[in-house]
């Protein structure tokens, strides 16, 4: 009694389960569609989709939903006296002892250049014009790599007479994947790259060591690190990652720590790469918080004043 013609009367063929869960599936997929297409005719004109509606545009129409990608940081209540923060990441990166005492150690001297500072709009007008405007006590670099733009504000802000102004470094000075094709004379050993030595060397060279700390981690990690600790800045260049989620992501942590009436800017506004990640996050992220961009040059600039 088990098998199909017992239970049948023998002359029908066993049903086919493959073919009616097929059946089942376009059936609810054209239900969906027509119910969806029904409701969509039920709207007021305002609630309706249209095609120059942009993504950031319908974004800002769901405040809960946007609400989502606010960073939530756990800061210090109060900030760092600003005359306290090189020596306290001295302290507590470095053990107390500045990176470039008895710099560089025997073990790297041979592969460093005296000097190599390659960069990209590293020198471009924007700087002068935000250390002039600012007049900086602090300033975070969010990328780095050899120390061009870093060399070009320290000396921007010596020559205005901002001398006790403190420019923080963030960077891993890992490059990426065959970074080293372009650059070969950045030196590695067992896969280690010499780019933070090099970059040191850059700051020895210039005699801005005064001026400048590197904190060679990661941009996000080192972002969090340093609002739980207090340190803020006037300042803040973003310039590493370039995708749409990095730059996203550094936009949101270092905001936290911008000073009230501070300015951040960034690089590569109208780089085509990456499907223009920089500026997409750019502008999603001023509208997020109201604010306007500006751009100068290259440069897109958020003024927070």
């Amino acid at each position: 009694m088990k098998d199909g013609k017992a239970l049948h009367g023998g002359n029908k063929q066993p049903v086919n389960s493959t073919a009616i869960y097929t059946l089942l599936i376009l059936l609810s997929f054209y239900i969906g569609y027509f119910y969806a297409a029904d409701d969509n005719n039920n709207r007021p004109d305002s609630q309706l989709p249209t095609t120059t509606t942009t993504a950031t545009a319908a974004a800002m129409t769901l405040p809960a939903e946007l609400d989502n990608f606010r960073a939530s940081p756990n800061c210090a209540a109060n900030p760092l006296p600003t005359r306290q923060i090189r020596q306290t990441l001295i302290d507590r990166v470095y053990g107390g002892t500045s990176p470039f005492h008895d710099f560089p150690p025997p073990h790297v001297a041979g592969s460093l250049r005296h000097k190599s500072l390659k960069g990209w709009g590293s020198t471009t007008p924007v700087f002068r014009h935000l250390i002039e405007e600012v007049r900086p006590e602090v300033i975070i670099e969010v990328g780095t790599f050899l120390g061009a733009s870093t060399v070009h504000m320290a000396k921007l802000a010596r020559e205005l007479g901002l001398d006790d102004t403190v420019i923080l470094c963030i960077d891993d000075f890992r490059g990426w994947a065959g970074f080293r094709e372009e650059f070969p004379f950045i030196k590695q050993v067992n896969g280690d790259v010499m780019l933070l030595y090099q970059f040191m060397q850059n700051a020895v060279y210039t005699n801005v060591t005064g001026s400048v700390l590197p904190l060679p981690f990661s941009a996000g990690s080192t972002l969090s690190v340093l609002c739980e600790w207090g340190v803020t800045a006037d300042l803040i260049e973003i310039d590493a990652g370039h995708e749409f989620t990095s730059i996203w992501s550094d936009l949101n942590r270092a905001y936290r720590l911008l000073r009230p009436g501070g300015v951040m800017f960034g690089h590569d506004y109208f780089m085509v790469g990456d499907r223009r990640s920089v500026r997409r996050a750019v502008h999603l992220f001023a509208q997020m918080y109201g604010h306007t961009v500006q751009i100068d040059g290259q440069h897109w600039v958020l003024r927070t004043s």
